[in-house]
């Protein structure tokens, strides 16, 4: 098995303590949002052995295991990361996997270039994630009930919001979920800034349910996402507790600390909260208009002391194991690759310590058994 050096993301919603705290190390007072985990092409963890990529690459059935190969492919198929939200980030959607296909395949027809600005496809994998709370975690996720949504709308006494508020009352759920979230993006750029604005001010003021939504817009002034955003569940995970997000369910992550795992996909299509490109005809055929409860999530325990995340994906399987003082060694040799990693007390991996935040690339098969004090999560693949 290899011990993991992995690369840190830097990105501006990142918080410059969470991960800094996890790793025991002293903060550099810069955001340090993601520590990517796996064989992504555009940061693969390094080991003795060279980058994840290239270990895969030079043996994929011996890594990976023969039935992950004939069933995925030869590449490793999800990416784990522990994240770092200290603002939030946007508003976003992913594609289903015949979605991703018929647009990745749309945008390399047309000859867009893979790192232009406005392009939606950089893959033509589905992503859909599991990010699973270490911290107090805020997150919005799935559309609220359309009367909900009115009704918060409403609250907030501000005439521009009315015509929202009269379409979400009149309108059977999808036609009137679809009808606002339409007009809120194409809606006059200086007219809906007012607009928010106005929102904002009002929501600092009222506090309590609004109070996510005050702080949404002192990070985004003006954005649409912010009235977006109220369309949405929001959700407060406590540590242990994960959301399952999949296609078309429109989701931003607030603040707090969390290990996620998703399907190795870049597909991101954008709703606001962000400077960057928002494709809204493009996200109008992705996003699912539907209400749904948040649907959190509690592991499930097995004999064996995993307690398991229960999702509909195979190209990844999250769990994790508490380890209490003096219990003996526990065997986790698996027929498919996996990557552990410890997020607290010490764990012992083969013979290879972990400290919080140490993870272990263990390829298909190989003997692996594990002892110490604290926590450990397993992905690996379902096949």
């Amino acid at each position: 098995m290899d011990r993991l050096d992995n690369t840190i993301r830097p990105y501006a919603w990142g918080s410059t303590t969470a991960i800094p705290r996890l790793l025991g190390i002293e903060p550099t007072g810069e955001p340090q949002a993601e520590m990517w985990m796996g064989a992504h092409p555009g940061a693969p963890s390094r080991t003795p052995r060279g980058p994840l990529t290239e270990v895969v690459d030079a043996a994929p059935e011996r890594e990976l295991g023969a039935p992950a190969v004939a069933r995925f492919g030869p590449r490793l198929p999800f990416l784990l990361k522990v994240l770092a939200a200290g603002a939030p980030l946007s508003l976003q959607v992913h594609p289903d996997l015949a979605q991703a296909g018929q647009g990745y395949e749309d945008e390399e027809r047309r000859g867009v270039p893979a790192d232009a600005p406005h392009r939606n496809y950089k893959d033509a994998n589905h992503k859909p994630e599991l990010i699973c709370a270490l911290t107090e975690f805020d997150g919005l996720c799935g559309f609220r009930a359309p009367a909900e949504a009115a009704g918060l709308l409403a609250g907030l006494g501000v005439d521009s919001l009315k015509p929202y508020v009269d379409l979400l009352r009149a309108h059977p759920e999808e036609a009137a979920l679809r009808e606002v979230l339409t007009a809120v993006l194409t809606a006059d750029p200086d007219a809906m800034a007012a607009t928010v604005g106005e929102a904002a001010a009002v929501a600092a003021r009222l506090g309590g349910a609004y109070a996510p939504y005050a702080d949404i817009a002192r990070h985004y002034p003006g954005d649409p996402g912010v009235i977006a955003a109220m369309l949405l569940n929001h959700v407060t995970l406590q540590p242990g507790e994960a959301l399952f997000l999949g296609a078309g369910v429109p989701h931003a992550y607030l603040n707090g600390l969390g290990v996620e795992i998703m399907a190795n996909s870049d597909n991101v299509l954008r709703c606001g909260l962000t400077p960057k490109h928002v494709d809204v005809p493009e996200l109008l055929r992705v996003v699912r208009f539907e209400a749904s409860a948040p649907g959190v999530l509690r592991p499930e325990a097995s004999p064996d002391g995993e307690e398991v995340y229960e999702t509909p994906i195979d190209e990844f399987r999250l769990s994790r194991y508490v380890l209490p003082a003096g219990a003996p060694a526990r065997d986790l040799t698996r027929a498919t690759a996996q990557i552990l990693l410890a997020t607290e007390g010490s764990v012992r991996v083969g013979d290879l310590d972990l400290a919080p935040g140490g993870s272990v690339f263990v390829p298909a098969g190989e003997r692996t058994e594990v002892s110490g004090t604290g926590t450990l999560f397993r992905a690996t693949v379902v096949v």
